[in-house]
C-alpha cells in the first residue's frame, strides 16, 4: 500500500477502518465529494451472514441519492406495518406507517439484508478511483499528530504505514480504533443468547393478519419475524438453562419453528446463528483526528432494528462535516459538532428506545402483557398517539433531533 509522501496528500486523505455498510458508506460519501480515501478491512471478503436488515425511512432518503435505495427496495420487501402479536391467539396492535405519508417519501420500513447494501455501496466504490479499498488488511497500530494519524497495517504478511489528515473507526463492536483511542464501550451486555433462524417456510399463509415485521409474546417466552424477498428470519430467545449448542442443535430449532406453526414436515433451515445483544455507547465519538461511527461507538438491542440505521446516520453526518472541513469550507471546529450531535441521540433515542422495546418483549407476567396490549391497541386506534410513536420508532424524530444542535 502506498504511503503519502507529501504534506499535500496526506491532507488530501482520509482513513477509514471496517468495510461494513458504514464504513463503505462513509468510504463512499467522501470519495464522492473528491477526498481521497484508503479502506482498511481485516476479513478478505464481504460478509453475507444474517445480521440487520431493516432500513427505515430517513435512512432511505439518505441513500436515495446514491441510487442505493431503489436497488435495495428491488432486492427487499416493503413492510408498511408492524404489529405486537400474542401467539397464538393472534390477537395484536398494528402500527400502520402510512401516517408517515406527508413526512417521507417512504412512508415504511424495507427489509433487505445489509450485506446487500455492503455490496451496492462497494460496487459504486469501484467507479472512485480516489477510494483504494483493502481487504485482508488489519490494523495494528494507531499514532496521532498534529497535522496527521499514522497507521500501520499488516496485509499477506507484508507491514506497512499509510498517513491521513483524518480517520474514522468503523470497525464494529470489538472495534481496534476505539480501543487504540483508550475508549470503552459502557453499558450492558443482555444476559440471553438471541437466536436467529432462517426458513423459507410461507408463516404469512398460515397466520391471520400477520404483518411482515412481528414481535411476539408465547408462553414462555418471545420471539420475532421478519420477511425478506425469499425467507423469513425469526428471532428466538430460548429458554433458560439451556447452552448455546443445544439451543443451536436440529431438535430444538425444529421444535422452536414446530410452536409458531404446526406442520407434518420438518421445516428447512436457511441459516443460523447466535448473538449477544448490548446496550453500550462510547463514552466520545472523537478523540483528536479520529472518529467512530456505527457499532463501534454505540451497541443496542435488535428490537426495531434501529442499530444498522444509527450507524448510519452516523456516517452521513460526519461525512458531510469532514468533507466541509477538508474542502476548506468550514474551520474544524465544525467536527466537534458530530458527537454533539450523534451521541445524544444514540443514548437518548437508539439505545433507550431498543431497550424498552427488548424490556415490553421480555415481559412475562400475563397480566402486564395484557396491560400493554391493550395499551399498544389504543395507540395504534389514535391517529396522534400512532404518528408519535412511529415518528420515533421510525427514527425521524432522531434524525431531525440531531439536525437541531449547534
Amino acid at each position: 500500500m502506498a504511503v503519502a509522501a507529501t504534506a499535500e496528500e496526506v491532507a488530501r486523505r482520509a482513513i477509514v477502518v471496517g468495510a461494513g455498510p458504514v464504513g463503505l458508506t462513509i468510504a463512499c460519501l467522501l470519495g464522492r465529494a473528491g477526498i481521497d480515501v484508503d479502506l482498511l478491512e481485516s476479513q478478505a471478503t464481504l460478509p453475507e451472514d444474517p445480521r440487520a436488515s431493516t432500513f427505515h425511512p430517513p435512512t432511505l432518503e439518505l441513500l436515495s441519492p446514491l441510487g442505493i435505495t431503489d436497488e435495495l427496495i428491488g432486492q427487499g420487501v416493503i413492510c408498511p406495518h408492524w404489529q405486537v402479536r400474542w401467539h397464538p391467539s393472534g390477537e395484536r396492535a398494528v402500527f400502520d406507517l402510512a401516517v408517515l405519508a406527508d413526512e417521507t417519501p417512504y412512508p415504511y420500513r424495507l427489509q433487505c439484508e445489509q450485506w446487500k447494501l455492503a455490496q451496492a455501496v462497494h460496487r459504486r466504490l469501484g467507479d472512485l478511483p480516489n477510494v483504494r479499498v483493502h481487504l485482508g488488511c488489519e490494523v495494528t497500530t494507531l499514532e496521532q499528530r498534529d497535522d496527521r494519524v499514522d497507521v500501520g497495517h499488516v496485509s499477506g504478511g507484508r507491514h506497512g504505514r499509510t498517513a491521513a489528515a483524518w480517520l474514522v473507526g468503523a470497525d464494529g463492536a470489538h472495534s481496534f480504533v476505539r480501543k487504540a483511542l483508550d475508549l470503552s464501550l459502557e453499558g450492558d451486555t443482555y444476559p440471553e443468547t438471541i437466536l436467529i433462524v432462517e426458513t423459507d417456510f410461507p408463516f404469512e399463509e398460515h397466520l391471520e393478519g400477520l404483518s411482515f415485521s412481528t414481535y411476539c409474546w408465547r408462553d414462555g417466552g418471545n420471539f420475532s419475524m421478519l420477511r425478506l424477498r425469499d425467507r423469513w428470519r425469526i428471532g428466538i430467545y430460548p429458554l433458560q438453562g439451556m447452552t448455546v449448542d443445544e439451543q443451536l442443535s436440529d431438535a430444538n430449532i425444529e421444535a422452536m419453528l414446530q410452536s409458531i406453526v404446526r406442520r407434518p414436515e420438518r421445516y428447512r433451515i436457511l441459516a443460523r446463528r447466535p448473538y449477544r445483544a448490548h446496550n453500550r455507547i462510547a463514552q466520545h465519538y472523537r478523540v483528536g483526528r479520529a472518529f467512530l461511527a456505527g457499532d463501534a461507538a454505540h451497541l443496542n438491542s435488535p428490537t426495531g432494528g434501529m442499530g444498522l440505521n444509527g450507524g448510519l446516520h452516523d456516517a452521513f453526518n460526519l461525512a458531510e462535516k469532514l468533507v466541509a472541513v477538508m474542502r476548506g469550507e468550514a474551520p474544524t471546529s465544525l467536527l466537534d459538532r458530530y458527537e454533539r450531535q450523534r451521541r445524544p441521540v444514540a443514548l437518548e433515542e437508539i439505545l433507550a428506545q431498543a431497550d424498552r422495546n427488548r424490556a415490553r418483549m421480555r415481559e412475562s407476567d400475563p397480566a402486564r402483557r395484557r396491560d400493554l396490549l391493550a395499551d399498544l391497541q389504543a395507540t395504534a386506534a389514535d391517529p396522534v398517539r400512532l404518528k408519535a410513536m412511529v415518528m420515533r420508532s421510525s427514527m425521524i424524530a432522531g434524525w431531525r433531533r440531531a439536525a437541531l444542535v449547534e
